[in-house]
């Protein structure tokens, strides 16, 4: 009988489950997930999430762009999955990807498609070979960092996030001041005048 109360397994996380086990020393896979895989917080997906960061099992994660596989629709990311030799510590370095803005769209019958361009196939391999960091697209973390972070495998969440600051002198600064009261003022007095035309006009109404 199944049991109401044991949570429900996806077919992926299962075939998942599965690659981890069958790989050899020193094996390595490629897995097609969900990107909500990802981020999992809880249930099994959770759990097999902290299980290949905190065994060192994964080394690498590719956020793909919306539409890429020809049957499905759903966002997928590409897992790559090591087991070390005995003896070995295997990688130090986790290298993540955001790939989902790259790609072109293109329409296959009535179906929406994204591809991905020579071009853009080449910066994901450099960039994954290397396990180079480039802003807004890919970071190399440590096992220790994914860990503090909930062991998300998502390359958003370790982007570093910069902001900007324009020096200018204090006159520059009163001058600006200045012209932000006078175009303030200005929509405040027709703000005034339409408020004026509008008591004017429900004035005139009448009840016919």
């Amino acid at each position: 009988k199944i049991d109401p109360k044991k949570p429900k397994m996806a077919i992926y996380t299962c075939f998942l489950q599965h690659v981890i086990n069958s790989l050899k020393p020193g094996g390595k896979a490629a897995v097609v997930v969900p990107t909500g895989f990802i981020t999992a917080k809880s249930s099994i997906e959770g759990r097999i999430l902290q299980h290949i960061v905190t065994q060192h099992i994964v080394y690498g994660c590719i956020s793909m762009p919306s539409n890429v596989f020809a049957t499905t629709g759903t966002n997928v990311s590409v897992l790559f999955l090591h087991k070390p030799q005995q003896g070995e510590t295997g990688y130090e370095k986790v290298t993540l990807i955001d790939a989902s803005k790259m790609g072109e769209e293109y329409k296959e019958g009535n179906n929406q498609k994204r591809r991905l361009l020579p071009h853009e196939i080449d910066k994901i391999v450099t960039t994954f070979a290397n396990q180079k960091a480039v802003d807004d697209f890919s970071v190399a973390v440590t096992y220790e960092e994914l860990i503090e972070k909930g062991c998300f495998l998502s390359a958003g969440q370790y982007f570093d996030v910069k902001s900007e600051y324009i020096d200018i002198t204090a006159e520059e600064f009163e001058n600006r001041i200045k012209n932000y009261n006078e175009t303030l003022s200005e929509q405040f007095q027709k703000s005034h005048k339409l408020e004026d035309a509008i008591m004017e006009q429900l004035k005139s109404l009448r009840l016919s």
